[in-house]
């Protein structure tokens, strides 16, 4: 494995460290800056739309530069967002700060997909892509909670500072092991080059099973503590340990899903949002049983994140020669999917349809993604004659 996979991986456990860890140190800062629950959440809601806006403007704004910069010059806002947020000493510095960290997220994975899958041969890049997205669920896993442990022990400011020097690690590492001129085997590129990748309706169609699939799933993820207490009767205390069990499954999917997509993105993907679907089905059906709830979980996270390396080289390879701003947009997807599905699945428990109706939209979102993943190949098979499933 290439060394510079590995620090890609620290950035990503990192900013996924930032972006996890706050909801549980949420009441912590709400009661330090005594603001209600619905303005605090702004703290992950904000960083949520702040990723967007940095995956699509922050990655046009730098395709001319060198992607090796780039990436340094990214965990170097990262760093500095996290430390504002430690220091904050008003809720508007803090958010800020979030902001900030946020706008760094989107652009990094974007790019650093692009700088990962230029390490290795193109039958190991999914694999490639996968190891850096290996450090964002690790953060679920490990990261989060013993980040929330630290904000419960020694304050939420902890937390941040122990972000902010993890940043300092992925920044040193990124300098250290990442090649010069990686990620640039496509020559020099520019704004208008990267804008041509939206020209191929396989790129929007890419984009659009981006937002379905792993929309639904973190739609259904976002209430899922409400699922776990109001449905299947655990209790509260039991709630974070649950959701290591869905990290595990993060992990493991993303691993199984970046080796599957190795041999063929398209049969990968029709796989893993078919099961998601069913596995969500399922689950809203046995909410309410204890170990059938443990076990959906733990294979929603799995099938749920498995999508992620094949989706990124699906928009990826359909991009051509426009890489970067179509991998960034992708990410970009993800966090659109991410809020259009806790919106759909708010509304249904609002509307009184219970707390399995979040889970229910999930299973249709996804099924609808696999809907567009068939009719995106069969369209892509028509107009490339020989075309094989490996691509």
């Amino acid at each position: 494995m290439p060394a510079g996979l590995v620090a890609l991986a620290v950035g990503g456990f990192g900013i996924g460290l930032t972006e996890f860890v706050i909801a549980g140190l949420l009441p912590q800062v709400a009661s330090d800056f005594a603001v209600d629950e619905a303005t605090a959440g702004w703290l992950i809601s904000g960083y949520a739309l702040a990723v967007a806006v940095g995956a699509l403007g922050l990655t046009a704004a730098v395709t001319r530069l060198p992607r090796r910069q780039v990436l340094l010059a990214l965990m170097v806002l990262f760093v500095a967002g996290n430390a504002l947020s430690a220091l904050a000493d008003t809720y508007a510095v803090m958010l800020a700060g979030r902001v900030l960290a946020a706008l760094c997220h989107g652009a990094f994975f974007g790019i650093g997909s692009v700088v990962a899958a230029s390490l290795v041969p193109p039958h190991r890049q999914a694999g490639a892509i996968a190891v850096m997205f290996t450090g964002l669920t690790a953060a679920n896993v490990l990261g989060v909670p013993f980040g929330t442990l630290l904000g419960q022990q020694l304050g939420w400011r902890s937390t941040f500072w122990a972000i902010t020097v993890i940043g300092v690690v992925a920044l040193a590492s990124i300098a250290l092991l990442v090649p010069k001129g990686a990620g640039e085997e496509g020559g020099t590129t520019s704004l208008r080059r990267e804008l041509t990748a939206f020209g191929s309706p396989q790129v929007w169609l890419s984009l659009l099973v981006t937002v379905l699939g792993f929309g639904g799933m973190f739609g259904a993820f976002t209430y899922i503590a409400y699922t776990l207490t109001g449905v299947t009767g655990f209790a509260a205390t039991t709630v974070p340990w649950l959701l290591v069990l869905f990290g595990v499954g993060l992990l493991a999917g993303n691993a199984l899903g970046g080796r599957a997509a190795q041999v063929s993105v398209p049969r990968t993907l029709v796989v893993t949002l078919g099961m998601l679907a069913v596995v969500m089905t399922g689950f809203a059906l046995t909410a309410s049983s204890q170990v059938l709830t443990v076990v959906s979980l733990v294979l929603m996270g799995g099938f749920g994140f498995a999508t992620v390396p094949p989706l990124q080289m699906r928009v990826m390879s359909h991009a051509g020669q426009a890489r970067t701003l179509a991998s960034g947009a992708n990410i970009a997807a993800f966090n659109v999917g991410n809020a259009i599905g806790a919106w759909i699945g708010g509304t249904t428990i609002a509307a009184g349809l219970g707390y399995t109706s979040p889970i229910w939209v999930g299973a249709g979102m996804a099924a609808l993604a696999l809907l567009v993943v068939v009719v995106a190949e069969r369209l892509a098979s028509s107009r490339t004659p020989g075309r094989t499933t490996a691509a």
